[in-house]
């Protein structure tokens, strides 16, 4: 799956402040996201983020 860093990424599941769209910070083995609803990030495998992404935005130019 090809994410770079500043991708929008729209997961499958909602989190628990509502918002299922995240910003992509870091990747590489591991995922390192920030909520676009409430600003939270969070850091995770790479395999279990792949898994739940519904769709990959790229909001550059």
């Amino acid at each position: 799956m090809d994410i770079q860093v500043g991708d929008t990424l729209t997961m499958k599941k909602a989190h628990p402040c509502g918002s299922s769209r995240w910003q992509v910070l870091r990747i590489g083995a591991d995922f390192r996201l920030r909520c676009l609803g409430c600003g939270r990030e969070v850091m995770g495998p790479r395999g279990k983020f792949e898994r739940s992404i519904r769709q990959v935005s790229r909001d550059r130019a």
